[in-house]
């Protein structure tokens, strides 16, 4: 910004956010459910997942830390840089709201999964854990290809795409590692830790949809030229994304048995993604992993409330977003 830009905005008048009056159809929305959403890492007795901790080979204990690790990377650099690249592109001032609060529960997230390793690990392997991000180059070219975008968000067109990299991360990028999660949760191992993971889903879901809207809204903004564009764009992050995500898939869980089943699941969770973009599916998939897809609903869980919080927990009365809710006249 130069001088003539600083004095600009000094001397520009200043609107205050106006919740009385509805911008559109579908933010207002989206703000209450964030907000009755709300939770916190700490109201998750994470502690009851000790026992079944240590009844984990070292292998799948291993494998479980390190897709946390993964996870922990991405919600940090997306609620430091993906939410703030949109929102400063982003006027209208209830939106900025919603994004804001999304970007709080994306540091939320990357803090539950610390308040995992501290339950679980000694400082010791929590250190040797976060060396082991910084040193996997798959790990680091996933966060260096989304950081490529949202560091460039700089116009209309660069907005949009930072929107479609926001949706891949939220609705698929993060799934090689929801995966083993729901996966041991499904079978009656680290239940608490568990339901941290169907609370951040059922978050990603509502984020997923709301920046595909929005993303939605930017790109039937532009001719059909500039459209064409953008849409090759995409797809071929999308290819970049699954290449690497796939040899990422491989690395993390080789030996287990479960790599083309966690492959599969990515590319579910990217159609799902496209889809929430407003496109049709691109990947053929096969049937997902059952006990991953029950793990995957982010409709209400019941659990006794003294054992397990469960995914039911919430602010006020809550009721599933559903895609039709999204249709309008």
């Amino acid at each position: 910004m130069n001088k003539l830009q600083e004095i600009d905005q000094v001397n520009k008048v200043h609107k205050a956010v106006n919740w009385d009056t509805e911008d559109d159809e579908f933010t207002q929305a989206f703000w209450d459910q964030n907000v009755k959403q709300f939770w916190l890492p700490e109201e998750i007795p994470i502690s009851k997942d000790i026992p079944s901790w240590s009844n984990l080979s070292e292998k799948e204990r291993i494998l479980y830390k390190r897709v946390l690790a993964g996870l922990t990377l991405l919600d940090t650099k997306q609620g430091n840089d993906g939410i703030p690249s949109m929102m400063d592109l982003t006027e209208n001032l209830q939106r900025k709201a919603v994004l804001s609060f999304m970007g709080t529960m994306e540091e939320i997230h990357a803090k539950s999964y610390s308040s995992i390793f501290t339950t679980l690990l000694s400082k010791k392997e929590i250190d040797e854990l976060f060396i082991w991000i910084e040193e996997e180059p798959l790990l680091q070219n996933k966060a260096k290809i989304v950081l490529r975008q949202y560091k460039n968000t700089t116009d209309p067109k660069s907005l949009y795409l930072s929107m479609v990299t926001s949706v891949f991360l939220e609705s698929f990028l993060f799934y090689s590692g929801f995966f083993y999660p729901l996966f041991l949760a499904g079978q009656g191992k680290m239940i608490s830790s568990g339901e941290i993971i169907s609370l951040i889903l059922r978050d990603e879901s509502l984020h997923g949809k709301y920046i595909g809207l929005l993303a939605q809204e930017k790109y039937n903004q532009f001719g059909y030229d500039d459209r064409n564009e953008l849409k090759d764009k995409m797809y071929d992050l999308l290819k970049e994304l699954m290449d690497n995500e796939e040899k990422y898939t491989r690395l993390l869980y080789e030996g287990t048995g479960l790599e083309e089943q966690v492959i599969n699941f990515l590319k579910y969770n990217a159609n799902t993604a496209l889809t929430n973009l407003g496109f049709g599916e691109f990947y053929k998939v096969e049937p997902v992993n059952a006990i991953v897809l029950n793990g995957l609903s982010t409709e209400t869980k019941t659990h006794d409330f003294f054992s397990t919080k469960g995914n039911g927990y919430q602010k006020g009365i809550y009721e599933d977003l559903e895609d039709s809710d999204f249709i309008f006249e």
